[in-house]
């Protein structure tokens, strides 16, 4: 299993309660996490939008009328996953809008499980005789495909980057296929991706390419009438 690196905001008003659960973070094995620590509501969407944490564990009770769907929205972070840190009594509909929910008296080992399965981590195991592309694979030949980068992909299916790797060097290795374009033509005779979809693509492709160079040369006309009007 891959290690986790973490970036994690603990929203919680008491301190002694936060810093102990920074710490215990930072203690449990194959979870590298940065914990950064918010005692005040109003810096709470702030500090989301600026630094983009993959976990934000809070309060409910101190924190109940938070919205975690709008909360992801008004920051642009609709990636970002939340756990509740349960300290008391909490309707299981309200917890519905979390992904897991943490409580006082879970041990390090559960706190790493619920982690784990927040954020689906999968050990991959080589599969010699079974040449045959796994759903994961499939998704991730699609996405391939539509043009996304592995840091892409990865936050689309909620994986780590070193995973999309390994997956697309197992693609390659049961496909025989080592090109992007062989690759696409794979995917539309398999029927993973339609010919609209991936003309839609090159078309957006080719509309963001001229666009950039129109901007670079709008750019340097500019920059010669300006050395002009200096002559």
């Amino acid at each position: 299993m891959n290690d986790l690196n973490l970036k994690i905001a603990i929203a919680e008003p008491s301190v002694i309660v936060r810093s102990g659960l920074a710490v215990a973070l930072k203690r449990i094995p194959g979870i590298h996490a940065q914990t950064f620590e918010i005692s005040s509501q109003e810096f709470l969407a702030n500090y989301i939008k600026l630094h983009k944490p993959d976990l934000l564990i809070v309060n409910p009770l101190y924190w109940g009328s938070l919205d975690m769907g709008k909360l992801k929205d008004e920051t642009g972070h609709l990636t970002l996953r939340c756990i509740a840190l349960v300290t008391g009594a909490l309707d299981d509909n309200f917890l519905k809008q979390y992904d897991e929910k943490f409580s006082l008296y879970d041990s390090i080992d559960q706190l790493r499980l619920k982690l784990n399965k927040v954020f689906e981590t999968e050990t991959i195991e080589p599969d010699e005789e079974n040449d045959a592309l796994s759903v994961r694979e499939r998704e991730i030949l699609t996405c391939v495909v539509k043009g996304q980068t592995n840091k892409e992909i990865a936050q689309s299916l909620f994986l780590s980057t070193h995973t999309v790797i390994t997956h697309r060097r197992n693609i390659a290795r049961k496909l025989g296929i080592h090109s992007t374009a062989g690759l696409t033509i794979y995917a539309i005779v398999n029927k993973l991706i339609e010919l609209d979809d991936k003309k839609k693509t090159f078309d957006q492709d080719f509309k963001n390419k001229k666009n950039e160079s129109a901007s670079k040369t709008t750019g340097t006309q500019i920059t010669q009438i300006n050395a002009n009007s200096l002559d």
